[in-house]
């Protein structure tokens, strides 16, 4: 299979890219670039559990938008186009209070307006904990 990012690119480039966002402050850290997919973690941790001692959803949502908002913006040429989220909706399946989460994003489609990406995220055991997809648009940068 052909890789689809659109130009090599590195984790390190990738952690650097959320130096000092909201991607830094929850711990978010990519850890692996397929040919069509990327991976990230989640500390579970004070940052981003709700007063239930559980896994905040909207950490989720950070978490799935974070990985699929890469993802949009690395199979374009950044010269031309970037991406910017659209829509994003999760299906919360089952909490977590401790350890890391991991995140994987993929594609559904990549259009010339829009693109769909899909998000799972699971828990150290391997159990699915939250799914999400989201919409982005693809804009064209005026020159």
């Amino acid at each position: 299979m052909k890789s689809i990012w659109y130009q090599p690119f590195t984790l390190e480039a990738l952690n650097q890219r959320g130096a000092g966002t909201m991607t830094e402050f929850l711990g978010i850290t990519f850890i692996e670039i397929g040919k069509d997919y990327l991976k990230a973690t989640m500390p579970v941790n004070a940052k981003t559990k709700q007063p239930l001692g559980i896994l905040h959803g909207g950490a989720n949502v950070v978490l799935a938008e974070s990985l699929a908002s890469v993802g949009a913006n690395v199979v374009l040429n950044h010269e031309t186009h970037y991406a910017v989220g659209l829509e994003i909706n999760a299906n919360h399946i089952r909490s977590t209070s401790d350890g890391l989460v991991m995140g994987i994003t993929r594609p559904l489609h990549l259009g010339r307006s829009t693109q769909v990406w899909q998000i799972d995220i699971f828990n150290e055991k391997g159990d699915l904990t939250c799914t999400s997809r989201m919409t982005a648009a693809v804009m064209e940068r005026k020159l």
